[in-house]
């Protein structure tokens, strides 16, 4: 079986991560795996891109352009929708045509158009669809923010500043997407039972097959190593201090909820002084520098990584992983912490209540609740549990999230969608 995972880039955002472990996951199970990307960062035998490289920034800057015109020449969420009005043809590829089996992954900023998608279904092969967001479900949103219109039909999306008679992109991307999906088969599987049960409440997706797999992670590679060690390799203290993580990809996101961290922090520091004076916070991503005076505690801040080894060994050196995202699927950060025996501490809200077994492996927080968050912290970080919950965080990611578990489902996908070719 020959399967061709697409995606818009090979190694950089949670999807890419996703969909390149997903396929490394494949290939050690017999499966012949390859990629095709727009973006590609490594020379990967199996990983191919797409050509024309300098048309690319341009198609992505065409497709701003329409919806920063469309949002009343407004930036305000120019980056939350994708309305997926250019792209590049892939069907004519060799590694397309060679293919038995297409799977789409995240596929959007001038990546894969609309157009582009109608080829892909209607070219004969079975396709499988991993939902990383809500956008193949919606019209043009990855996240709807409590938004339900994409049950039914998406108009006037509340993303969008500008909209009316003409110039309704959220109709007009929902019903393209309905047109494509509607004389097909497709199999759409969701990276947590929270997507997946979104999913299946909108039209586009009736009649089609729709499943939950989650993200498969090495466990040979993230697991728990010496924290003294770790925490020397990158520059942390040694000398006792409870480290507590946060890391995104830009910390200044909204969606990441860095703002009620901060707010969970003071409490600590006002409530449990002692806990406060023997802990600090690591900081990772981009511009996490500008956030150093908003805490209460220490801040070591360090800047994107991307080496697995080293991620391992970051998660290694620190006691508390938190994610106080407001909107998010099934994060890879959390898979990775647990794999490493490291606990979590996140809100209640999209897969994270999945990955994170409160009060067994970790502490899952009221939504929005600085409060509990800072409990959740309290509690994961109490001595008496503290070993407890990191052998339990280990096992939870063994027994879920493993290539051989994962490659297995997705390999039950493909033969069910061939065989009903």
């Amino acid at each position: 079986m020959r399967v061709l995972i697409i995606n818009t880039s090979e190694r950089i955002g949670g999807a890419a991560i996703a969909a390149n472990r997903l396929m490394e996951a494949l290939k050690k199970n017999g499966v012949k795996a390859k990629m095709l990307v727009r973006d590609r960062q490594t020379d990967q035998m199996t990983v191919s891109n797409i050509r024309g490289s300098w048309l690319l920034p341009l198609k992505f800057v065409w497709e701003r352009a329409v919806i920063w015109l469309n949002n009343g020449f407004r930036k305000r969420n120019i980056f939350q929708v994708d309305i997926a009005n250019t792209g590049t043809d892939i069907t004519k590829m060799f590694e397309f045509e060679q293919a038995d089996v297409i799977h789409l992954h995240w596929v959007n900023q001038g990546f894969l158009s609309i157009n582009d998608l109608a080829r892909i279904v209607h070219s004969g092969k079975p396709v499988v669809i991993t939902m990383h967001d809500m956008w193949y479900f919606t019209g043009i949103c990855h996240y709807s923010a409590g938004c339900n219109r994409y049950e039914t039909q998406c108009h006037s999306c509340p993303l969008v500043t500008h909209g009316g008679i003409g110039c309704d992109l959220a109709r007009r991307v929902y019903n393209q997407k309905r047109s494509i999906y509607s004389d097909t088969k497709l199999a759409f599987v969701g990276c947590s039972q929270w997507i997946t049960d979104l999913a299946r409440a909108s039209q586009l997706t009736k009649g089609h097959f729709v499943t939950n797999i989650p993200n498969a992670i090495n466990t040979n590679v993230f697991r728990p190593v010496d924290k003294t060690r770790a925490r020397q390799k990158h520059n942390l203290p040694t000398d006792g201090r409870r480290l507590i993580l946060f890391g995104s990809q830009r910390i200044t996101d909204e969606r990441k909820g860095f703002k009620h961290l901060v707010e969970a922090c003071w409490k600590i520091k006002q409530n449990n002084p002692q806990l406060a004076e023997n802990t600090a916070v690591v900081v990772l991503g981009s511009k996490s520098d500008s956030v150093k005076q908003m805490l209460p505690f220490p801040v070591f801040t360090m800047d994107y990584i991307s080496g697995e080894q080293d991620i391992m060994e970051l998660y290694n050196a620190v006691d508390l992983f938190v994610t106080p995202s407001l909107q998010d699927n099934l994060p890879n950060t959390i898979v990775e912490a647990m794999a490493c025996g490291t606990p979590c501490v996140g809100f209640h809200v999209g897969g994270i209540p999945e990955m994170i077994d409160h009060l067994q492996n970790g502490y899952v927080a009221e939504y929005m609740n600085a409060d509990d968050f800072s409990r959740g912290i309290e509690w994961c970080l109490d001595p008496e549990r503290y070993d407890s919950l990191c052998i339990a965080a280990h096992v939870k990611a063994q027994n879920t999230y493993s290539e051989d578990r994962i490659a297995r489902r997705y390999t039950e996908v493909y033969d069910m969608m061939l065989n009903d070719k």
